[in-house]
């Protein structure tokens, strides 16, 4: 612990997908008096609830929750709101005392909090619906690579059938001829108002990840995980929407998995396979950005729960 850092105290629990972050979360806050806020791009949307391990009005009851059901899957949220929000959450619990307890897999919204995010230009509509008819005319992979032409950066980390991500950047590249990467290298640094303990979770064992994501889809599946798709499609403000699938709420893994199983499109056996290789590869992305957290410090929450202990104690003396 830096003794001439006055910051109030703030744990960030990070990891992937089924790394075990909500239950040390919810220990942890019950213990110190702390309050949890949610950092995950599913949880902000009302109506997911069990396809994305959203915290139940019992896991609510132990401890305060923040940025939770914040909008309506046919809205948008975006990283910038997420960081506006946040910061107002967590500007409350400390002024009640109490200290945040930040969980979640989301890279994206834990880099706009702590480091804030580069001015990009705003979207153009009419520019947006062209590269939309160009990727169903091309194809987007046709359009991955024209974006790896003029930003390979962005290529690389953009993957060939993300087509809301590759449309963005060549949206930015042909308003402003500067790519989209050189945008996001220039944010300005800025210092976060807590001294922060990060903490990664992440089972050294792949295969016991992956063991753990499997056994979580098929309890989401018997807990009625398909009737909430199905309400979900219900919701006339989904139904009617044009493109539903595109809405960052539906591209959320297993959702739209889900949808597209809801339309035929796969058997049950096939929807399971594929759900389950969809979050495997979101458990990927995740520890690929978490490793770039050079400040982050790393656990195994199934071997090393006294080390975690200890990391807490150190940073909170008592």
């Amino acid at each position: 612990m830096n003794r001439s850092d006055q910051r109030p105290p703030a744990v960030a629990i990070m990891g992937p997908t089924a790394s075990g972050k909500t239950a040390l979360a919810l220990a942890w806050a019950q213990r110190l008096g702390g309050e949890i806020v949610s950092v995950d791009s599913a949880l902000v949307y009302r109506g997911l609830d069990i396809g994305s391990a959203k915290p139940d009005a019992i896991e609510r009851a132990l401890a305060p929750h923040h940025l939770l059901d914040v909008c309506d899957p046919h809205e948008r949220y975006s990283a910038a709101q997420y960081a506006h929000d946040a910061k107002a959450a967590l500007a409350g619990i400390a002024a009640r005392g109490a200290i945040p307890i930040l969980v979640g897999g989301t890279g994206l919204y834990f880099r706009a909090l702590f480091d804030g995010l580069s001015d990009l230009p705003s979207a153009d509509p009419a520019l947006r619906a062209q590269l939309a008819e160009e990727g169903k005319a091309r194809g987007w992979h046709a359009l991955h690579a024209e974006l790896a032409g003029v930003d390979p950066q962005a290529a690389q980390r953009i993957a060939p059938n993300d087509r809301q991500r590759i449309s963005r950047a060549l949206e930015v590249w042909r308003l402003t001829g500067k790519p989209i990467s050189a945008w996001q290298g220039s944010v300005p640094r800025q210092t976060f108002p807590f001294r922060v303990l990060k903490l990664v979770l992440a089972p050294t064992d792949r295969a016991l990840l992956h063991e753990r994501i499997e056994r979580r889809f098929d309890a989401m599946l018997d807990r009625g995980f398909l009737d909430e798709v199905r309400r979900l499609r219900a919701d006339p403000r989904l139904r009617d929407h044009p493109a539903p699938l595109e809405l960052p709420a539906l591209r959320a893994v297993d959702y739209r998995q889900a949808w597209l199983h809801l339309n035929g499109a796969t058997d049950a056996r096939n929807f399971r396979d594929q759900a389950i290789a969809a979050t495997r590869q979101l458990a990927k992305r995740q520890l690929t950005w978490l490793r770039g957290e050079l400040d982050a410090r790393w656990f195994d929450s199934a071997s090393e729960a006294l080390a975690l202990e200890e990391a807490l104690r150190m940073f909170l003396p008592r």
